[in-house]
């Protein structure tokens, strides 16, 4: 099959090579999924996982990315809750070959079912995005009705989500990004946009809660704006400065097979729309981890031509 693969740990996205690699091997609760359309975080040429397994050894060359969507071609022994010829979506392990592949072994506890009305792309668009904006918004930050949040990024692949998600629970919104993310943002359903090349932090006063994905003096700017009890919850870096009167999290995002679900009929439905930005075949995988120009929301790499 062909694969994106890295094994030069110092080559950054110029080790990206598109090559032939031997079709996975379905472990004990695993399926073999065809990649219709997969998904890859930037930044995760720089993770551990992508270089040694969970007990420290090299496995290289691997295959980088972590979401997809795609159809069931095989069961490994044991598996339950999906079907050969079923379409899915999902995200792999950390620290196996991942989703920027024409087939991949996943457990299949991290992969949901996906209806035959969503397009692959839209749905590669949704697991990581999805579930880390649920996770920051309502199992560590405690979102409710009538409470504000700051949501940084809120133009990208999870700032999107976040701000729908909060706006469907009734909470006052206020996004932050570049000038030219205002009118997506803001059609996302934010109340209010702050560009942080031109406004100030300061200015925005106090909020229950800020989701954080960029990290740096941003994030440390953001602790000030905490109120008394709020939660700021960041998926950028581990956090060194916290609110003066309130809680600060960092967390990596977490397999739920029950709340992809959840998303995706959100996403069927209309009630939740991923932002897809560049869609690119997979020999382009390398340009599209370093795109020439920045577009609003996730990149897609299309695995299957005819998906």
């Amino acid at each position: 099959m062909r694969a994106i693969t890295v094994q030069d740990r110092d080559a950054g996205v110029s080790g990206l090579t598109l090559t032939e690699l031997p079709h996975p091997h379905a472990a004990e609760n695993d399926v073999i999924v065809q990649v219709h359309a997969a998904g890859f975080t930037p930044g995760e040429l720089a993770w551990p996982g992508t270089w040694t397994d969970r007990a420290g050894r090299d496995r290289t060359p691997s295959v980088p990315g972590h979401e997809l969507s795609g159809v069931v071609t095989e069961l490994g022994y044991g598996t339950t809750g999906l079907t050969v010829g079923q379409r899915v979506l999902g995200l792999t392990d950390w620290a196996r070959n991942g989703s920027l592949a024409q087939y991949v072994a996943v457990e299949a506890r991290n992969l949901a079912p996906l209806a035959a009305d969503v397009d692959h792309v839209t749905a590669a668009a949704l697991p990581i995005s999805g579930l880390t904006a649920w996770q920051a918004l309502f199992d560590h930050a405690h979102l409710t009705t009538g409470q504000s949040v700051l949501i940084h990024g809120a133009a990208g692949g999870v700032g999107s989500i976040a701000v729908q998600l909060a706006r469907g629970v009734g909470a006052r919104v206020i996004g932050t990004g570049r000038a030219d993310d205002r009118d997506t943002a803001l059609g996302l359903g934010a109340d209010t946009f702050v560009d942080l090349q031109a406004g100030s932090l300061e200015d925005i006063g106090e909020v229950d809660v800020v989701f954080d994905v960029i990290g740096g003096s941003i994030l440390e700017q953001s602790t000030k704006l905490v109120r008394p009890g709020g939660t700021l919850v960041t998926i950028a870096e581990p956090v060194t400065v916290h609110p003066r009167d309130g809680r600060a999290v960092f967390f990596v995002v977490e397999p739920d097979r029950g709340r992809l679900a959840d998303l995706a009929q959100r996403l069927r439905d209309g009630r939740l729309k991923p932002v897809v930005g560049a869609v690119r075949p997979l020999a382009e995988t390398a340009a599209a981890f370093a795109p020439d120009k920045r577009t609003p929301g996730k990149t897609i790499i299309r695995v299957t031509e005819n998906g």
